[in-house]
């Protein structure tokens, strides 16, 4: 099975890996604008060849895992490109601007819309690890615009990586991502930036720091890079999530200014609940 991965990161690395253990016929193909991320990925033996996006005419299976503004770019141009019976697969953090960029293309039918909820706050080849995908969620939207035997091709490969899957159409994903997901994010790079500017002035903050702010704060690791189109393609509804957020913050604020600490508990007790319904979840 010829495999060309567009993007050889954590994501695409990681992909490459477990596909070449799944998958003993595999051959993985590395397409990046980075050439120093393909020579890293080679030398790690990630990848086996480095390509170029006109060689996906050869391809079986392609998968895009860039910023999903890229994606939105080569996504028609890789349905140009690939042989009649390629599955396309794409790992973007949005989906509604993406199925509708190409809901026309005389290739739909080869394209599968995926988004497997796996990550860490790292970037680049040498972030890819074995197992990522593994008793993970992998969300699929329009499937029935997939062609059937391609469907079956890309559910073996998810299956074999030990994945989860739901459906889910594209405005659903997008509402639900950007609760559990986006905002997270936003939340842990204002709070590494809230504390940044407060280190200026008190300069060993960070050795009081805890685990507790390292959980907290680790999602400001992440790649800019990444997240910004993620906050642009899905910008409604992280607004509305911000705004809720934003409304719970001054409501816990103004209980803590009238001293009201009964409230103040109550409000924690009622979040806590979200202990019960993490540990119903199989991860």
């Amino acid at each position: 099975m010829k495999v060309y991965i567009i993007g050889i990161g954590l994501i695409g690395g990681s992909f490459a890996i477990d596909i070449k253990s799944a998958f003993k016929e595999s051959e993985i193909f590395g397409i990046d604008q980075n050439n120093s991320h393909l020579q890293q990925a080679l030398e790690l033996g990630i990848i086996d060849h480095k390509a170029i996006l006109e060689d996906i005419n050869k391809a079986e299976v392609v998968i895009i895992t860039i910023p999903v503004n890229s994606t939105l770019t080569i996504l028609p141009r890789v349905l140009d490109l690939v042989p009649d019976d390629c599955l396309v697969i794409d790992a973007g953090s949005t989906k509604q601007k993406l199925c509708a960029k190409v809901n026309d293309h005389k290739k739909r039918r080869n394209y599968l819309a995926a988004h497997p909820i796996a990550g860490t706050e790292f970037s680049g080849p040498k972030a890819a690890i074995a197992n990522l995908y593994r008793n993970k969620t992998n969300i699929i939207c329009e499937v029935e615009k997939t062609a059937f035997k391609l469907q079956e091709k890309g559910l073996e490969i998810f299956s074999k990586l030990g994945m989860r899957i739901r459906y889910m159409d594209p405005a659903s994903h997008d509402k639900h991502i950007a609760y559990v997901s986006h905002l997270s994010h936003i939340s842990s790079f204002m709070l590494g930036k809230t504390v940044i500017e407060k280190e200026k002035n008190e300069k060993d903050i960070f050795d009081m720091a805890g685990s507790g702010f390292a959980s907290t704060v680790r999602l400001a690791k992440s790649s800019p890079a990444m997240w910004t189109p993620i906050f642009e393609h899905n910008k409604e509804n992280v607004l509305e999530t911000l705004k809720e957020y934003i409304s719970n913050l001054s409501w816990f604020q103004k209980l803590l200014e009238e001293d009201d600490f009964e409230k103040v508990y109550a409000e924690m007790e009622a979040a806590n609940r979200i202990k019960s319904i993490l540990n119903g979840i199989d991860r």
